[in-house]
């Protein structure tokens, strides 16, 4: 029998998705359907029978459709969301068909063998420890919270506290050190493992954390240490000194961590391997797969140098277990139960290989330093920052000029930058990280600003 006949819901799947693809490069960025108009359309009260299931599919395509953001076109740029290179989303596709849970690797040794080589060619790529711990998670923000939660472990270890039977009520306090432009998933971490609030440190005004004065920090205090480094400001895009930063952490016995949930892969290129000079010095790195490599949403990537203290801090076992004799991948996240998100992974480097991801790094910041130059030559931009990597954050004048603008490039629709405040100034900023932002994509990107620009003048009221 054929599948179309076996399984019509898969074609309708199939044909929706082939539909949405085929319009990344020319459809406006913002949903034309509102959250109650989608709730409406799938909502009401429990159904008391079902419906089959291809059924069911053309209802949620409908409803839904108008109400997706076009996160995968070329001239999408806000929150540092990538696009999906083809064998990823592909692979990501049969991660769902397949249905296996990624937990235990005699169980489903398939996914995990996939998974285990995608870990050791991201430590390759990165140029990191080649024996380090790897953990895919969900993102960013929980790969932050596993490589934090090793860390807070082991410093409390190396002051004879054991945090697996003590709990935190009485422990000695961790101290953490972070830049005074960290990525608020940071703070937000911090939460999560009773940590308390982190302890600033100047930066430069690229964002960039000064050494001199975490030097002074350290030596203010006392007591296990973690300090928290940044690979890619959000509004930058520079890196932190990690060299230094290494050195002196080192040299205080605080383990280092490096936020690299877009910035990290600077490494694989030789164009921009300077930005993560020392970056291999570290104790722990976070990144996000779905950012700079392209894969579908959603995969984060923990990595610990020392395997063991992964597990220490989320190892579990139980009689109902498999146990490998090789750790099992979930002694090294906080989950027990996840899909096998590490197999996008495989096939988007499988797909481009050590060139062509040196290729997509150098694409993306070809592409950063086209805007910033296209953009920097509209009378009245003001581009802010060093464009070292793939951000590009601009003003238009004073705060409400700026915000403006951005009301008119949000309300015509054909590209998607982010709001935000920078250095005390409302700004607009551009995160390059879909594959498939090429020249066109900057040119049409640089015309529509213009136009926007020129429209937020002719508004303001004569002085």
């Amino acid at each position: 029998m054929d599948i179309d006949d076996e399984r019509p819901e898969l074609k309708a799947a199939e044909q929706a998705a082939r539909r949405w693809l085929a319009g990344r490069t020319t459809r406006d960025i913002p949903a034309t359907a509102t959250w109650t108009e989608v709730l409406r359309a799938v909502g009401g009260p429990f159904p008391a029978t079902g419906r089959p299931p291809v059924e069911v599919v053309e209802r949620l395509v409908a409803a839904v459709e108008p109400g997706l953001m076009a996160i995968d076109s070329p001239r999408f740029y806000g929150w540092v969301m990538g696009g999906a290179l083809p064998a990823a989303l592909a692979s990501d596709w049969l991660v769902s068909a397949w249905d296996q849970n990624a937990g235990m690797r005699d169980a489903t040794p398939g996914v995990v063998a996939v998974e285990d080589a995608a870990a050791r060619w991201i430590l390759e790529a990165l140029g990191l420890p080649a024996g380090a711990g790897v953990g895919f998670v969900t993102g960013a923000t929980m790969a932050n919270a596993t490589c934090l939660a090793s860390a807070r472990d082991a410093v409390l270890a190396a002051v004879g506290w054991d945090q697996a039977s003590q709990g935190m009520a009485g422990a000695p306090r961790v101290r953490v050190l972070v830049g005074a432009e960290r990525h608020g998933s940071i703070d937000l971490v911090m939460r999560y493992l009773g940590l308390g609030a982190p302890e600033a440190v100047a930066a430069d005004e690229q964002g960039r954390l000064i050494p001199a004065e975490l030097i002074r920090a350290l030596t203010a205090g006392s007591g296990p240490t973690i300090i928290c480094a940044q690979a890619g400001n959000i509004h930058s895009g520079a890196f932190d000194p990690f060299e230094e930063i290494v050195a002196i952490a080192h040299a205080h016995h605080a383990w280092v961590h490096i936020d690299g949930a877009f910035g990290l892969w600077a490494a694989a290129t030789p164009r921009l391997a300077r930005l993560t000079a020392g970056q291999p010095g570290a104790d722990s790195w976070t990144t996000d797969a779905h950012k700079t490599l392209n894969t579908p949403y959603d995969c984060g990537i923990a990595i610990v140098r020392d395997p063991a203290a992964l597990r220490r801090s989320f190892g579990q076992h139980a009689a109902y277990l498999l146990h490998s004799e090789t750790p099992d991948p979930h002694e090294t996240v906080p989950e027990m139960s996840r899909r096998a998100r590490g197999v996008p992974v495989w096939a988007a480097l499988a797909t481009l290989g050590a060139q062509g991801l040196a290729g997509l790094v150098d694409g993306l910041a070809d592409a950063a330093a086209g805007l910033a130059a296209g953009l920097g030559a509209i009378e009245g931009v003001e581009v802010l920052n060093e464009v070292v990597y793939t951000q590009v954050t601009i003003a238009v004048g004073d705060d409400a000029t700026t915000e403006v603008v951005l009301a008119r490039l949000l309300a015509e629709g054909l590209i998607r930058p982010s709001a935000s405040q920078w250095q005390g100034r409302s700004v607009i900023r551009f995160s390059v990280s879909n594959h498939a932002t090429d020249e066109a994509a900057v040119v049409a990107t640089v015309a529509a600003v213009a136009r926007a620009v020129e429209a937020a003048q002719q508004e303001r009221p004569p002085a």
